[in-house]
């Protein structure tokens, strides 16, 4: 029981701190696609990839008191800032959930703008097609975003990172 929420309590745990909504939608959604089993569905949303599953099993956690989720005002926005509590931490250590290693893929994101992983999370949702038409939907539905080549060639090179060919 609660085993999706005990697996998403298992990222948190191996986060310090995640700020941002986006940025942990599109985290939770490239370590799904490099393999690590999170269940969560996906569809194509206005900053890429979306899980309304993910958004409510987050507030399922939070009102359980799992995580803690704070608000603070930017100049023209709010920002989320999330952490696993101690009643999480104390969840977590009877939940009997498979323990993948995190840490690579958390570091290698936290380096990373949320526009980038944005980038990335959309391209890999549309693996299933060739690499040129991957970049034709990029410029297509990311037209507002004015990604250049170099960026789309950072994201090709940080998407074989995450997941070396075996």
């Amino acid at each position: 029981m609660l085993e999706k929420h005990a697996r998403l309590m298992h990222f948190f745990n191996s986060c310090e701190e995640v700020v941002g909504r986006k940025r942990l939608q599109k985290m939770i959604f490239i370590m799904k696609k490099c393999g690590v089993p999170f269940e969560e569905k996906y569809e194509f949303h206005f900053y890429g990839p979306y899980s309304e599953e993910l958004t409510l099993r987050i507030e399922e956690m939070c009102n359980l008191g799992f995580i803690s989720e704070a608000m603070e005002e930017k100049r023209n926005y709010y920002q989320y800032r999330y952490n696993l509590t101690d009643s999480g931490h104390d969840f977590l250590e009877h939940a009997d959930i498979e323990r993948p290693e995190l840490g690579g893929y958390i570091s290698a994101m936290n380096e990373k703008s949320s526009r980038f992983l944005e980038l990335v999370s959309t391209m890999l949702f549309f693996e299933h097609l060739p690499k040129e038409e991957i970049e034709e939907k990029v410029y297509t539905v990311k037209s507002r975003q004015n990604y250049k080549q170099e960026e789309l060639e950072a994201a090709w090179a940080f998407i074989r990172e995450l997941r070396p060919v075996s």
